[in-house]
């Protein structure tokens, strides 16, 4: 006989019951949270020079794209100074046991849903299934007791953690890498006032309860989360740091191949404007187009579209060179980096363009004026706005002297505050004051 599912999230079901006028049941089941929390403490971590930390994904590791690099670079400084750390991620589990769960579990999950509110929502189905999944296997694999700091890298980590550390008592930080209602709210993808808006938001409220502190990737986190209820007082920014070697500074190739050459690096998706950038090439006369070669970077959803808006457009000078894993290579040979982002968070691209040397043009979403400053590191144009671009790249392409400089600048403000070294050091700046 299969054990009944003991729902592991009382708040969802709080604010699903509020959502459908539901009378709740589960209202006292968080009592002494915080009580609860700090009587299990086994380690007075203040006093240890090295710590043993767990890093927590709630996506497979590793990947390609910027949070893989982000946990990469994190647990390869921790460990060169000399931390024990533990990547988890779903992958790493038995997927045969982790099928066996979800088998079990979403059958229940349905049920107790259909029962209660006469109906269930699909994509709530799905995400408590591989919240409580990866819960469940945590527990199974993970013996959480012998970390000093449980460092959640999204909201349902932070959510799981948050649960199992009511009994530990460890030390947990957070540090999301967007603002995930937020942006679905945005890009239409969940409607305002929607269950899927009610759902998701009580889980970034409760990630930010869970957490001792939030390691936020830039200042424009701040206020979305303050929002949410976190504190000023209890945020650190520590902007994204890289290992970028120097060879591969750029070079000057618009003197070596008679063309300027202009990169974008970025996944080929809606939020990254792309189609902006092309609308911009489109609208430039001749002697400029003549000059250049286009490089785009990158795959996804959204090649097809944009490969007939280039065959549309008669733009001849683009080239997709899909996902790459040379990008630095691409890089030293490129006079202009494009990211022409309508929505974003701290983008690794931008900070790679940066190292290199290049002459970025860029939006201002999300943190990236933190790092390019109009007019000394870079050039900002407003997000969607192709004929801000055409200027900003025909300013770039007519003046070699200022694109250089602007390079230059851009080259020197990374190696002082964009590198592995800084990042680890002011997040182990963190883990220890807390």
């Amino acid at each position: 006989m299969k054990k009944r599912l003991e729902f592991p999230y009382p708040y969802v079901i709080n604010t699903m019951d509020k959502y459908f006028g539901v009378r709740s049941f589960l209202s006292q089941q968080k009592k002494n949270t915080k009580q609860e929390r700090y009587t299990n403490k086994e380690s007075k971590m203040y006093k240890k020079k090295s710590l043993s930390i767990l890093i927590a994904t709630f996506w497979d590791y590793p990947h390609t794209g910027g949070l893989s690099n982000y946990i990469t670079a994190l647990s390869e400084g921790l460990r060169q100074q000399g931390h024990h750390v533990d990547i988890v991620s779903p992958n790493q589990f038995s997927q045969s046991r982790v099928e066996d769960i979800r088998e079990e579990v979403v059958p229940q999950l349905k049920k107790f849903l259909k029962t209660r509110y006469e109906n269930y929502n699909s994509t709530i189905v799905r995400n408590l299934k591989n919240m409580y999944t990866f819960e469940k296997m945590l527990l199974e694999n993970i013996k959480l007791k012998k970390y000093d700091i449980l460092h959640a890298q999204d909201l349902f980590t932070a959510n799981i953690l948050g649960r199992i550390n009511e009994y530990y008592g460890k030390k947990l930080l957070f540090t999301p890498h967007g603002m995930f209602t937020f942006n679905r709210l945005r890009f239409g993808l969940f409607q305002k006032g929607s269950l899927e808006e009610a759902y998701y938001t009580v889980l970034e409220r409760k990630a930010i309860e869970f957490a001792d502190h939030l390691i936020i990737l830039s200042d424009s986190f701040r206020d979305p989360l303050m929002q949410l209820g976190a504190k000023r007082e209890n945020m650190t920014t520590v902007l994204t740091g890289i290992d970028y070697p120097d060879k591969y500074n750029t070079k000057n190739t618009s003197s070596v191949h008679k063309k300027i050459v202009i990169t974008c690096v970025a996944r080929l998706g809606p939020r990254k404007g792309h189609n902006v950038l092309l609308d911009a090439l489109s609208k430039m006369e001749s002697q400029y187009i003549d000059k250049v070669k286009m490089l785009i970077v990158g795959d996804g959803e959204m090649r097809d579209k944009l490969e007939e808006q280039v065959n549309h457009l008669n733009l001849s000078m683009v080239e997709f060179l899909g996902a790459r894993d040379d990008v630095p290579d691409i890089l030293s040979e490129t006079d202009i980096f494009v990211l022409p982002t309508l929505n974003d968070s701290l983008p690794l691209s931008v900070i790679e363009a940066m190292h290199s040397g290049v002459c970025v043009i860029s939006t201002p979403s999300g943190g990236i004026p933190e790092l390019v400053k109009h007019g000394e590191t870079g050039i900002l144009v407003k997000a969607g706005d192709a004929n801000q671009l055409v200027r900003a790249l025909k300013f770039a392409i007519e003046n070699q002297q200022a694109r250089e400089q602007l390079g230059k600048n851009a080259r020197k403000f990374a190696k002082k505050h964009l590198t592995r070294k800084t990042m680890v050091a002011n997040i182990e700046k963190v883990y220890k004051s807390i």
